[in-house]
């Protein structure tokens, strides 16, 4: 009696199966991965927009406060201005520059009739003279303005404490009667007209107007802090 063998074949997926399968796992991850790196991109672009917002805040933020910085110094600096002119007209000066003092107030001589009446400065001519004070012009011009060709050129100088200031000697004169000067204002320029020995400026403070009122400049200076 034959035996019948009989093979079983074992039951092997279809290769059409296995590549759908490959294909079916693959396309789960690339939409999990995609999914995924969509999320990520999404984040990023969050971030990096508030990061940008957050620096042009900060930028603008920055420049506002300079600005206002500046703003508030150039407020200052105009108020220091304004207080530093105000100080300089409410003060008094020498009415030269680099000089140096030759014939004192109350000195005798030959060259006056009576004791000097001033104080000279020795500068070169064409030297800048300078007001004192503010006030306001009340003699200018030759023969000392009035006040006798000793002076040649001459200006005299109202202030408001009653004090009145002269500038004599010029050899040229660029205010006029009536005029307004504020301290450090340029009014002449120094000569040697007049009765003369050299290049100065002679300068006087006097109680009035008028020769025969001086009082000593140096001292009246010293008195207004300015020492010459």
């Amino acid at each position: 009696m034959s035996k019948r063998v009989t093979f079983q074949h074992s039951r092997r997926p279809s290769m059409s199966r296995v590549s759908g399968a490959v294909v079916a796992a693959g396309l789960g991850a690339s939409m999990v991965f995609g999914a995924g790196a969509a999320f990520a991109s999404g984040t990023t672009d969050t971030a990096t927009t508030a990061l940008a917002g957050a620096a042009t805040a900060d930028s603008v933020a920055k420049q506002a406060s300079a600005q206002s910085k500046a703003a508030a110094k150039a407020k200052s600096d105009k108020a220091d201005k304004k207080k530093a002119a105000k100080k300089k007209a409410a003060s008094w000066e020498a009415p030269v520059d680099h000089y140096v003092l030759s014939a004192t107030y109350g000195t005798g001589g030959d060259r006056w009739a009576h004791k000097h009446s001033g104080q000279d400065f020795a500068v070169p001519i064409g030297t800048k003279v300078e007001a004192a004070h503010t006030g306001r012009v009340v003699k200018a011009g030759p023969n000392g303005g009035g006040d006798g060709p000793a002076y040649g050129n001459a200006i005299v100088i109202k202030h408001a404490n009653g004090k009145y200031s002269q500038y004599a000697h010029l050899s040229k004169i660029e205010v006029n009667v009536g005029d307004r000067v504020k301290t450090g204002d340029e009014i002449a320029r120094s000569g040697n007209t007049g009765n003369s020995s050299g290049p100065h400026l002679h300068f006087e403070i006097r109680t009035t107007p008028n020769y025969g009122s001086a009082i000593n400049p140096v001292t009246y200076l010293g008195s207004q802090h300015v020492h010459v």
